[in-house]
């Protein structure tokens, strides 16, 4: 069984004991949360499509902790003038772990 959920502005495919980094969330570590915006959910080749979300189905997580991502850097450069600059970014993710995925019937 896997769902595809929707968590700020990306898609995640998740399964049962999966971790995943998402955007970062207020949620305090070690705490449950459940995630609403479920997509599709796969069950022994049976498919249940959301319009856009299915509304009886929920993912459970719980919160492992909060981390930052990858940097990530942006340098901007003009020719001949002396002129150019770079900035770093290191997005915060928060780490959840996929603890169960619900569907009503």
């Amino acid at each position: 069984m896997y769902a595809i959920i929707e968590v700020g502005a990306k898609q995640y495919n998740v399964k049962k004991g999966d971790i995943v980094e998402v955007e970062k969330l207020d949620a305090k570590e070690g705490k449950e949360i459940s995630l609403e915006n479920v997509l599709l959910v796969v069950k022994e080749k049976k498919a249940e499509i959301g319009q856009p979300y299915l509304k009886t189905a929920k993912v459970k997580a719980e919160v492992l902790g909060e981390i930052k991502g990858d940097k990530t850097v942006s340098f901007k450069y003009r020719r001949r003038k002396s002129s150019h600059w770079s900035k770093g970014h290191r997005q915060k993710l928060t780490r959840l772990k996929i603890t169960e995925i619900e569907l009503a019937a």
